[in-house]
């Protein structure tokens, strides 16, 4: 275990010293005893030993790690520090999704699907106030409830036998229709295939991604009063089978990170750092730990 921290430590320095982006630019002279890469090393490594909570991460390497970060701040300042290293998560998942995805095929079948992160759900949805500039109300078709948060769209590369690898993530309002977040991700894809669900089903969308050579490919979608037959059904069963591995890579998002309940957020930043936190694990342990 000595022997992970280690390398986890180096790592985040490395990409320190490599990217300039990842170097936080601080509004004053004050220079904190415990630096940045010891705050995201500390954040990796607890939920790399299982623990989603920063309250519990914090609490474990106070117990059980406080002679390799002697300088270690107050819970209260941990946390602090943490929401302002919201931009430093984002261009850390940035870089590992840079890394992993040259090493795949850039023709490889591509996967869309968006995931709730939920401030609040049920009664609570309609009068939560937390993050209100980026989060609302919507509603969470799988769990058939409403909720209020936040939606987490991926774009991820399709792989044999293994999760996804994420190629793209976007955070949208809960209320936005996931056709119009893709519409606004707007992406360029190139040469491939885009499998989503019947959300994306839309002529006009894959008319503007096929001049850019990529064809989304979607369930068939009746009118209303239109009979089901066996051929759009034998096709939506088809496409449906291709997108299950996403579905599959959001149910393990959500198990080794619980990034779907954010519960315990009490600001915008801390939104922010939930969920590129959470994401940047997921990249470490698909890229790094695979």
């Amino acid at each position: 275990m000595e022997h992970e921290l280690i390398e986890l430590y180096l790592l985040v320095c490395r990409f320190y010293d490599e990217r300039p982006g990842l170097k936080y630019q601080r509004l004053s002279n004050f220079r904190p005893r415990c630096s940045d890469e010891e705050l995201l090393t500390m954040y990796l490594f607890g939920h790399l030993q299982g623990l989603p909570e920063q309250r519990r991460i914090y609490q474990y390497v106070r117990r059980h790690w406080h002679a390799w970060f002697p300088n270690l701040p107050s819970y209260q300042a941990f946390n602090r520090r943490l929401n302002l290293l919201a931009p430093a998560f984002e261009q850390l998942i940035g870089n590992m999704l840079e890394t992993s995805v040259v090493q795949l095929a850039p023709s490889a079948d591509r996967l869309i699907d968006s995931l709730p992160v939920m401030l609040a759900k049920g009664g609570r949805s309609s009068t939560a106030q937390v993050a209100r500039e980026v989060a609302d109300k919507g509603f969470c078709a799988s769990k058939s409830s409403y909720y209020y948060g936040v939606k987490l769209h991926t774009i991820a590369l399709r792989r044999t036998n293994k999760l996804p690898i994420p190629a793209l993530f976007s955070l949208s309002r809960a209320s936005q229709h996931d056709l119009s977040a893709l519409r606004e991700l707007n992406p360029a894809l190139g040469e491939c295939i885009l499998f989503g669900d019947k959300a994306y089903a839309d002529e006009e969308t894959k008319t503007v991604l096929r001049e850019r050579g990529t064809h989304l490919v979607t369930p068939y979608k009746r009118k209303r009063n239109e009979p089901e037959t066996a051929a759009p059904a034998l096709w939506s069963r088809f496409v449906s089978s291709f997108r299950q591995p996403i579905e599959g890579f959001f149910g393990w998002l959500i198990q080794r990170t619980n990034i779907q309940n954010a519960s315990r957020v009490r600001s915008t930043k801390g939104l922010f750092v939930h969920c590129y936190g959470k994401l940047a694990v997921a990249c470490l342990l698909l890229t790094f730990y695979s």
